[in-house]
């Protein structure tokens, strides 16, 4: 998969041109947020299950080699298979191998940040196996050749009639030639078309939530059901996961699934929550013949040992990017890579390398938000603001930023010329703008006044004004 990350002052200007973009974002900005307010209000304990979430994540993050050996263990006496994986490379040739063995052709697969993180859908399709996407939107996004645009939504950025548009396009060999427009119209279009992908498929692919240590038990959040088709009528189940998704018990995970629907689209609790553990026994009446688990590093043992751990907390719910007003005005598309929103400006820099998404520490207001309705009180202003540094200190800066950036400290070092200069300034912007009363074309701040007026100074600086105010 293609890392556009580094286009991201590009990708935002296309976003923001992109009308249709514009509408869907327009439509999905507030539902995410006013469901959860109202979730979160009703739960007394909310506060206290994420205190006690995040305990238990850092305890397991402290422990975290003691924990995935003992799931392995717990898989293993379940019947099934554990593999390794250092990077998305070595995941990739792990699950090509499987399904060669088992001389699969037709592969379904639940919606998995894990397995966009691999490019799965390709691997498997350069060596010949049809993979069709079992969840709705992840479905949506593969007929558009896309990327996911959100962790749980994928396809928030399509309006109803792009996907009408799709689905007539597409399904025209599966004897569909009726255009749909209503939204029930195209889910049971959708459930058509999907159910003999289900029956035909020789693989079936999810991913995790959470991966339950003492019991070796996989778990699967999804609203759908498709994950269940997905990994109970193939001859073989294959998950895929992070190390980071380990939990001690099952006691452990009441916790985390009271938090999980509500932050995320702001249930009690999702439709469907399904536990996995190893292959069909001789009493089951179905389940597959073969369990795979695929757990992949990508560069999460590094985090452990620096400043960027506490990301190894988030539970992928999509609260940060659901309240965060840069990924409402761009989409997640814009970001480039896997991982859109305040999260994916952490997670991108971190595994595929500060140099190559060096603008998206700065794609963030630092308001606040994030950090405020994550369930897991990750800090992540916090962790964007040492991205900074870092970017400043590795020279990935622009020099216009560098620049201005030294002559700040250097006024600030000098109160009465940073005064001075401050007075001439603000004496020029009133003249620039006290016709109107606004300023059209702000010089160096051009961004801004393309979209919007910059007020007109009133030919004081604040500390004028201040001690103006003082004195009388």
């Amino acid at each position: 998969m293609e890392i556009t990350s580094q286009n991201f002052k590009k990708n935002v200007k296309t976003a923001l041109q992109n009308q249709e973009l514009q509408s869907a974002l327009k439509k999905s900005r507030s539902g995410f947020v006013d469901k959860r307010k109202i979730a979160v209000h009703a739960l007394n304990e909310f506060e206290m299950l994420r205190k006690r979430a995040a305990t238990i994540k850092n305890h397991v993050l402290a422990h975290l080699d003691q924990y995935l050996m003992q799931y392995e263990e717990s898989v293993i006496q379940a019947g099934g298979h554990v593999h390794w994986a250092s990077t998305p490379q070595q995941g990739v040739k792990i699950i090509q191998g499987i399904c060669l063995k088992a001389d699969a052709k037709y592969v379904t697969k639940g919606k998995s940040m894990i397995g966009e993180e691999m490019d799965l859908n390709h691997a498997l399709e350069e060596i010949g196996m049809d993979v069709v996407e079992t969840d709705l939107g992840e479905y949506i996004i593969q007929l558009a050749e896309e990327r996911p645009s959100h962790i749980i939504a994928p396809a928030i950025h399509k309006t109803r009639n792009q996907i009408t548009d799709l689905f007539f396009e597409h399904h025209a060999k599966h004897g569909i030639t009726e255009k749909v427009e209503e939204v029930s119209a195209i889910v049971n279009e959708a459930r058509t078309v999907l159910r003999e992908q289900f029956v035909r498929a020789d693989v079936g692919i999810t991913g995790a939530n959470f991966l339950i240590a003492d019991s070796g038990s996989s778990v699967l959040v999804t609203n759908e059901g498709n994950g269940d088709l997905t990994s109970a009528l193939p001859k073989v189940h294959i998950i895929t996961a992070s190390i980071e998704k380990i939990i001690p018990t099952y006691k452990d995970l009441s916790v985390f699934l009271r938090l999980l629907g509500r932050s995320a689209t702001g249930q009690e609790m999702s439709a469907y929550t399904s536990i996995y553990r190893g292959p069909a026994r001789s009493t089951d009446m179905d389940g597959p013949d073969e369990y795979h688990v695929v757990i992949l590093d990508n560069g999460r043992s590094k985090m452990l040992e620096g400043e960027f751990w506490e990301m190894l907390r988030c539970i992928r719910c999509g609260a940060c990017m659901n309240h965060c007003p840069v990924y409402q005005s761009v989409g997640g598309h814009a970001y480039g890579w896997v991982y859109p929103g305040p999260m994916g400006s952490v997670w991108t820099p971190l595994l595929v390398g500060l140099q190559n998404a060096a603008n998206l520490p700065n794609a963030c207001t630092l308001n606040g938000r994030c950090e405020e309705v994550c369930p897991m009180k990750i800090p992540l202003p916090r962790l964007l603001r040492s991205l900074r540094a870092q970017l400043f200190e590795r020279g990935l800066v622009d020099w216009k930023s560098r620049m201005g950036l030294k002559i700040w400290a250097f006024l600030s070092q000098h109160p009465l010329l940073y005064r001075t200069i401050l007075k001439i300034g603000a004496m020029c912007l009133h003249q620039m703008g006290r016709r109107r009363g606004s300023i059209r074309n702000l010089p160096f701040g051009s961004a801004w006044t393309a979209s919007k007026d910059f007020p007109a100074s009133t030919g004081g600086s604040f500390v004028s004004e201040w001690n103006s105010q003082k004195r009388s």
